[in-house]
């Protein structure tokens, strides 16, 4: 969706097929004016990270998106959900989540893209950059979506005026104006998700050790056990924040990495189960059926 192409990159791999191969579009910073690490603008047709990348083909990005469209309805996908956004939403989508555009959808609006690493550490934590839990399609109300507006078009105008200011001034003043940017959008998805939440609370570190663990760990109880809770304690949390147990938690995380994994690479299933966890193929087959009714050669089948 950016005006410009970028260069595909292959993650450093062992050459035999293994997860570290699961191809990448990175953030083209030396296309962006005066090689800052952002981007905005129109989307339009035509328009894409790569020319070996279809956008109505599953593929993954490490870097940013944010979509604001001003017509629709749009279909898109994120992470094997279906979204539909319409004009005055937005669609946020995070580094290394997987995504696919709808072929029969026209794309009307802006984007913003913005690199890993061009704003600082505070900002990344006080606008919850890495919030996965969060959800990628957001619905302002007239006044939210105004502020949002209002802070995209300045953006926009910083971003693109390159001559008034030395590049570090310049480079400057793009990271306050996309950090107020962001700051109105991260209030927007924390409200959306009713996610007024403390930081440290019993979900949150749940959630953080998952996502550590998951691909070893499907165990409640060590997870209870390891971060200090009763279970029971454990599951009234994990309720309270997203109405399903532990169990379906983990679960869920366990079939999106491996979605991800048999959308994305040649392993064999066998090496896919084991890579989530399963060093069974056939524990693994049963378990993937269970939760999506689908083998996992059906499910990478579909999408080739």
């Amino acid at each position: 969706m950016a005006d410009r192409t970028t260069q595909d990159s292959i993650q450093g791999g062992d050459g035999d097929g293994g997860v570290d191969a699961i191809r990448t579009f990175p953030f083209p910073s030396e296309l962006s004016v005066c090689g800052v690490g952002m981007q905005v603008g129109p989307m339009g047709v035509g328009r894409t990270w790569h020319a070996d990348a279809p956008l109505e083909r599953v593929h993954r990005i490490d870097f940013h998106v944010v979509m604001l469209f001003d017509g629709g309805p749009v279909r898109h996908m994120i992470d094997f959900a279906e979204y539909e956004a319409t004009a005055g939403d937005l669609l946020w989508i995070r580094p290394g989540q997987v995504h696919r555009f709808s072929p029969t959808s026209e794309y009307r609006g802006t984007v913003l893209t913005m690199q890993p690493g061009f704003l600082p550490r505070a900002t990344v934590e006080a606008t919850g950059l890495y919030r996965y839990d969060l959800p990628p399609l957001l619905r302002p109300s007239g006044p939210q979506l105004a502020g949002l507006e209002a802070g995209l078009a300045q953006l926009g105008r910083e971003y693109e005026d390159a001559a008034t200011l030395p590049l570090s001034l310049h480079t400057a003043v793009l990271r306050h104006t996309l950090t107020a940017f962001l700051l109105r959008l991260a209030h927007l998805a924390a409200s959306s998700a009713d996610a007024g939440r403390q930081a440290e609370s019993t979900f949150t570190l749940f959630r953080d050790a998952v996502e550590k663990g998951f691909a070893t760990n499907h165990s409640v109880s060590a997870y209870a056990d390891a971060l200090g809770y009763s279970r029971r304690t454990l599951v009234r949390a994990v309720r309270a924040a997203t109405g399903e147990t532990p169990k379906g938690f983990i679960d869920k995380r366990v079939v999106l990495e491996a979605k991800r994994l048999l959308a994305h690479t040649d392993l064999p299933i066998g090496r896919v189960g084991a890579a989530v966890g399963f060093p069974d193929a056939a524990n693994f087959s049963k378990f993937f059926q269970q939760h999506t009714e689908l083998t996992p050669a059906a499910f990478r089948a579909e999408l080739r």
